[in-house]
């Protein structure tokens, strides 16, 4: 049986500008199947490859598949649907399969839109497609489809979502395939170094309002540190891979296996091969001030800090647990630890303002990261946040929800207002590090990786790339109220979905109404259980006194008062 991978054609001038990233799900899928006995898998990388609709549909034709599958983030969705759309034209007997985080929460709304879609794959892959694939194999589907856990498909005009799948217990069990990656195509620009993207650790114990992604993974796993530095070694020698990140939201969550993955780097030489860089919070960097020399020593470079916002206001409707004062101190300490430091902020709320933004870049310059990210918010639709904000979100273009486009329309700003706001504060941040700090931080590897930074940066905004500005057609303050987002406002909810949201409303509404309830009740008894206390019907009343002592200095017995 022969399957064909296609990681979908997707651009959006954000993260992408640091270098072309190897899609990694499709090296942990692989490593499943083939250890479950498929051999014949192909994989398209159509994105890394700028593949367009006419060449996908030739060369699948050419493999002549029995299997397509791809995966979609929220903005790849409708790139996504197209891959499959073309497998259905071109290989009409092939099952086409669909996973990632947006088809596992929005299975509704893909299957109203996308009908040649066969199956959605709901949650971590690698299980599933293993059982998925024996019963396409084995002659079992669509028969056996309602037995196999973790899956969503349309079955006549009724939508089916299967029980869902366990998580994947035992992590060290995955052995991803990464030779099925074209490695000379994955390069991180600022240091011009082949980059890979491992994994140590899924889901993340902490609900931040905005994220998606302990609702994906739900519980918090860890791999053996050991067998994760096996993977990287493999890498760095088998792939000649030079820089990684760690796909975890939070790698440093159990510093007692982060500690033993530094130590084991270390014990082995590799950082002298190899650097890394990690996402982390701002509360595990002052945790572990004391462990930052070790962790630079293993080969860690680069930390991006979830800092968020400058306003305590926004830190806590972003639920995220910190201080600004803890986000200024953890900054001042990863570089006092020699360690690359960039500041993520959100921004684009419903209350955001000129003077909201311009306090974002202050607090940025007083910080004084090496690097500054602005991220537009960007309301995935299966978010706590967005549930909180629907009533005012007006693009369903999912297209465009790729952290560089203005999808909420601040109160007090046009979304034009809102882009050259953001795009000011680059221009301002990056211009003064480029001339006053960048080519001034010594002869070495620090003033190497700022200046290619820098680079990356230029790149992208005389490419027009960077935030999609060409696209959009922002050439500066000028053009902010010509800005065009091209947004397709034909996109809306499908009913299917609309009516699962409102059914998940109503539940969490009556929950809500139960526990208030309880709690009222609670209160009530407690009063009443006070009361009666207070009136001498408690069930330990106070003993009464056995004598009074009179204003003469006689004393009477309770008896003789009454």
């Amino acid at each position: 049986m022969r399957i064909v991978f296609v990681h979908p054609n997707y651009h959006s001038g954000g993260a992408e500008i640091a270098g072309n990233w190897p899609p990694a799900w499709v090296a942990y899928l692989t490593g499943s199947l083939r250890a479950a006995g498929f051999d014949d898998i192909h994989f398209i990388d159509a994105m890394t490859n700028h593949i367009d609709s006419d060449t996908l549909r030739a060369r699948l034709a050419e493999l002549e598949p029995d299997v397509v599958g791809t995966t979609a983030i929220t903005p790849s969705i409708y790139m996504a649907e197209e891959v499959l759309q073309i497998a259905r034209e071109v290989a009409p007997q092939a099952v086409t399969v669909l996973g990632g985080i947006h088809a596992t929460f929005m299975y509704r709304q893909v299957l109203s839109e996308a009908p040649w879609i066969d199956v959605i794959v709901r949650g971590e892959g690698e299980e599933i497609v293993v059982n998925l694939m024996q019963a396409i194999a084995q002659g079992r589907w669509p028969a056996d489809r309602r037995k196999i856990r973790g899956l969503a498909f349309a079955e006549g005009t009724e939508i089916v979502a299967t029980q869902a799948a366990s998580t994947v217990k035992n992590l060290d069990g995955i052995k991803p395939d990464w030779s099925i990656l074209e490695w000379d195509k994955y390069i991180y620009v600022p240091l011009n170094r082949r980059v890979a993207i491992p994994n140590m650790a899924r889901g993340c114990p902490f609900t931040c309002s905005f994220c998606s992604q302990w609702k994906f993974w739900r519980d918090y796993r860890v791999r053996d540190p050991i067998k994760v530095v096996d993977e990287i070694e493999d890498l760095v020698e088998n792939h000649g891979v030079g820089f990684f990140i760690l796909a975890d939201e939070e790698p440093t969550i159990n510093r007692r296996k982060f500690v033993e993955f530094c130590e084991e780097l270390i014990r082995r030489d590799l950082p002298a091969r190899v650097q890394w860089g990690i996402n982390t919070r701002v509360t595990d960097i002052m945790r572990d001030r004391e462990l930052l020399a070790l962790y630079r020593k293993a080969g860690l470079v680069h930390v991006s800090l979830g800092t968020e916002a400058a306003a305590q206001l926004k830190l806590d409707q972003f639920n995220k647990e910190t201080t600004v004062a803890e986000n200024k101190e953890a900054i001042r300490l990863l570089r006092e630890a020699d360690i690359f430091v960039e500041a993520q902020f959100i921004v684009g709320l419903d209350n955001e303002t000129p003077e909201t933004l311009e306090e974002t870049y202050r607090m940025a310059w007083d910080w004084q990261p090496d690097l500054a990210n602005w991220a537009m918010y960007t309301p995935w639709p299966f978010t706590p946040l967005f549930q909180e904000l629907r009533d005012q979100v007006e693009v369903f273009d999912y297209s465009k929800y790729n952290f560089v486009t203005p999808i909420l329309k601040p109160a007090a700003m046009t979304r034009g207002e809102l882009l050259d706001g953001v795009m000011k504060n680059y221009r301002r941040f990056y211009m003064q590090k480029a001339l006053f700090h960048y080519p001034w931080r010594g002869t070495g590897y620090r003033r190497r990786y700022l200046l290619g930074c820098l680079k990356a940066f230029l790149k992208a905004g005389v490419g027009r790339t960077f935030y999609d500005l060409g696209k959009a057609g922002y050439w500066g303050p000028q053009s902010r109220d010509k800005v065009d987002f091209q947004f397709d406002m034909t996109r809306t909810i499908a009913d299917a979905q609309m009516a699962d949201w409102q059914a998940s409303a109503d539940v969490k509404a009556r929950a809500d109404e139960r526990r208030a309830a309880l709690r009222a009740q609670g209160k009530d008894r407690a009063a009443e259980r006070a009361a009666l206390k207070a009136c001498g019907g408690g069930t330990q009343q106070l003993e009464a006194p056995r004598q009074f002592r009179m204003p003469n200095g006689a004393t009477v017995s309770p008896q003789t008062v009454e």
